[in-house]
């Protein structure tokens, strides 16, 4: 578990995972996508344009305020990867339409409260949406316009139905075609249709892998002998001047603030039992 599968030149981590593109969740859609390109090059797929949904495991909550994922530059051991994969899922592929992934989406962003343009310091995580189920997307960007309330609930049952809290969603520069196909990496859980994810159900899956999700970060990171997860910011907030949010996070996020150039975040103070808070200026 100890012995280093390779390096990493920037830190992973997840403090911030659930407000900012992060690393941590980077590095695992990074790695799907090298897994199933190879393996689609001669399938009826292999001109289909391919995406990844990732998902922070490890990233506060009831767990904790040491339930990070906290990796430093330099070797990167198997019990590492264990820490950035908990869940012993298998890797599977779904093709999806453009506006499909637009819904996938919509329900991640459920993880967000509504906030009310012109207030400050309001609570931007509902607590009661697990994170595992905040999807990041890689392949497309993004914003999520936080004025909007949630289409769906945490799970997954219609809650606005005319609520778009995605917005400027795009593919290659371009807004992304609705009727456009896509496949999407992800995991036997969410292709299976766990957590509810509007029409992301067993039909869709057009490839089951024998590996596991963990097994095929090992293998990615043992190919590139060392890798670079930094976040390529493909998703932000939507601008809502004049308004700030709240979030808690764990104590060591002190020292990555400046790593989070999508954001404007501030130190708001001590939370409970040992979290830190933080601000954003949307």
């Amino acid at each position: 578990m100890r012995r280093p599968v390779g390096k990493t030149s920037a830190p992973l981590y997840s403090y911030f995972a659930l407000v900012a593109d992060d690393p941590s969740v980077q590095v695992v859609s990074q790695a799907q996508t090298w897994y199933l390109k190879d393996i689609l090059k001669n399938t009826q797929w292999k001109d289909v344009p391919l995406l990844s949904a990732a998902a922070p495991f490890k990233a506060g909550g009831r767990n904790g305020a040491d339930y990070y994922t906290d990796v430093p530059v330099g070797d990167i051991a198997i019990k590492n990867v264990a820490d950035l994969y908990l869940y012993p899922n298998t890797v599977r592929a779904v093709e999806i339409t453009g506006a499909q992934v637009k819904e996938w989406l919509e329900m991640s962003a459920g993880i967000f409260n509504r906030i009310e343009p012109g207030k400050t310091d309001q609570a931007l995580i509902n607590t009661d949406f697990p994170s595992y189920n905040f999807d990041v997307i890689d392949g497309v960007t993004y914003r999520i316009d936080l004025s909007q309330p949630p289409k769906y609930d945490a799970k997954g049952g219609l809650a606005n139905a005319g609520s778009n809290r995605i917005v400027d969603l795009m593919f290659d520069g371009k807004p992304i075609d609705p009727a456009g196909k896509f496949v999407v990496a992800t995991n036997n859980y969410r292709a299976g249709g766990g957590g509810n994810f509007p029409d992301i159900n067993a039909s869709r899956i057009i490839y089951e892998a024998p590996d596991t999700n963990r097994d095929v970060i090992v293998r990615y990171i043992v190919s590139e002998g060392t890798i670079n997860p930094s976040a390529d910011g493909n998703w932000s907030f939507a601008p809502l001047p004049g308004t700030s949010v709240v979030f808690e996070t764990g104590a060591r996020a002190k020292d990555f603030i400046g790593e989070v150039k999508s954001l404007k975040i501030e130190p708001a103070g001590e939370g409970e039992a040992g979290f830190a808070k933080y601000r954003i200026l949307l």
